[in-house]
């Protein structure tokens, strides 16, 4: 089986499984969280080897998402996944404080303005090298299932996604998954932007990047997924070849959000009119215009994929969980206190037995919907789902 591509293809079976992750820095603990519960429950459907990638066709991620899932679909030396979903928020609690290192009260507070003033926040070093150290020289097209990892090209001003499908025929795209993570995580204000060049593998010229925060195009990148699967079923990709362009009833997405704080309504229009280049950059600790294009990209992608699957009558084949009732330390990005961590890992833990939701796109609040089934309870149901379509691909 092909590279980037190593479970059994969507036309051998009914569903086409999309797995989606946001952006959010150091609350990347609340996917993680969530992430650890559906694999559990695939390991007692399937057994203690089941793997978050032997499951999903596509698994999507931007920034602190994109991490995530470059952890869990790079291969290790058994050509298994490198990290377990359960891993995930050890790895932020050891190594968070290190990447967000911590500069607090009022001295603290006049450092960070002066970085922020004049340079990003942190230099990204730590997390340059740790990225590095862990994924190696691994490339995208050796990702044990579909990848898809948006970031921003500031050169070109426009959304580079990076996509194992493109990797398979495009060398130069096909880049090392450090280089991607890294550029994915850059975000504006926070961490420097990051170049590096692609050459393809005959030795001609290849591709320079100048990237950003993928957040910047998509931090909720579920459609980003649904787009790069439409653009392999228009190229006639084999495996996803033939299913019918319009037979979008197939298609199965969990899409988990790293939280919001919208009910803590941070920000109005009266404060808001003071505030020069300075005020949208920083206040009280956070950064309202990344805040803005963040929420908005990501209930706007939410808000027409619940439409979407109503349209198509697969309303019960996505979920979206997300916590927009963040406050305090939990709605910053970078807070990477073992307190705040721990209060993320809690959240995460709620945010499981709390009723399954929707953005309501006129209020901005997500609020409950169906017979007052628990994230959990969906989560055990998808997981279900995704055992017997991997059950049905393989029989065939």
């Amino acid at each position: 089986m092909e590279k980037g591509l190593r479970n059994a293809p969507p036309n051998n079976g009914k569903l086409i499984t999309i797995l989606s992750i946001d952006g959010g820095g150091i609350r990347g603990i609340i996917p993680a969280t969530i992430l650890t519960f559906l694999e559990s429950q695939l390991q007692e459907l399937d057994g203690k080897d089941a793997r978050l990638a032997d499951y999903f066709d596509v698994m999507a991620g931007t920034s602190t998402g994109g991490l995530v899932t470059a952890m869990l679909t790079a291969p290790n030396q058994n050509n298994r996944p490198l990290y377990e979903a359960k891993d995930i928020v050890p790895f932020y609690k050891e190594h968070g404080p290190k990447i967000f290192p911590q500069k607090r009260g009022l001295w603290g507070f006049i450092v960070n303005m002066v970085k922020m003033l004049t340079g990003p926040k942190y230099n990204g070093k730590y997390l340059r090298n740790l990225i590095n150290e862990k994924l190696g020289n691994t490339h995208l097209n050796e990702t044990l299932t579909g990848v898809v990892i948006p970031t921003f090209d500031i050169q070109r001003l426009q959304p580079f996604i990076f996509s194992t499908y493109e990797a398979d025929v495009n060398p130069c795209y096909n880049a090392k998954l450090s280089d991607i993570c890294i550029s994915t995580s850059a975000a504006p204000t926070y961490f420097p932007p990051y170049y590096f060049k692609n050459d393809n593998e005959d030795g001609r010229k290849g591709e320079e990047f100048n990237l950003v925060d993928g957040g910047v195009a998509a931090n909720n990148p579920a459609l980003a997924a649904i787009s790069e699967i439409t653009n392999q079923v228009f190229s006639e990709n084999p495996n996803f070849f033939p299913i019918k362009p319009i037979d979008y009833g197939r298609f199965l997405l969990i899409s988990i959000g790293t939280g919001a704080s919208k009910q803590a309504k941070k920000y109005n229009a009266k404060m808001a009119s003071k505030w020069g280049i300075l005020g949208w950059l920083l206040q009280n600790g956070s950064t309202p215009i990344i805040d803005v294009f963040t929420h908005a990209s990501g209930d706007m992608v939410d808000g027409h994929l619940s439409v979407f699957f109503q349209a198509v009558d697969s309303e019960d084949n996505y979920i979206r969980i997300q916590e927009d009732g963040l406050d305090g330390d939990a709605a910053l990005v970078d807070v990477s206190t073992k307190e705040n961590m721990e209060k993320l890992v809690e959240i995460g833990d709620k945010l499981l037995n709390n009723p399954s939701s929707r953005v309501n796109l006129k209020t901005g609040i997500y609020e409950p919907i169906g017979n007052g089934q628990t994230n959990a309870e969906a989560l055990k149901r998808f997981a279900k789902l995704l055992s017997e379509e991997k059950k049905l691909r393989e029989n065939l």
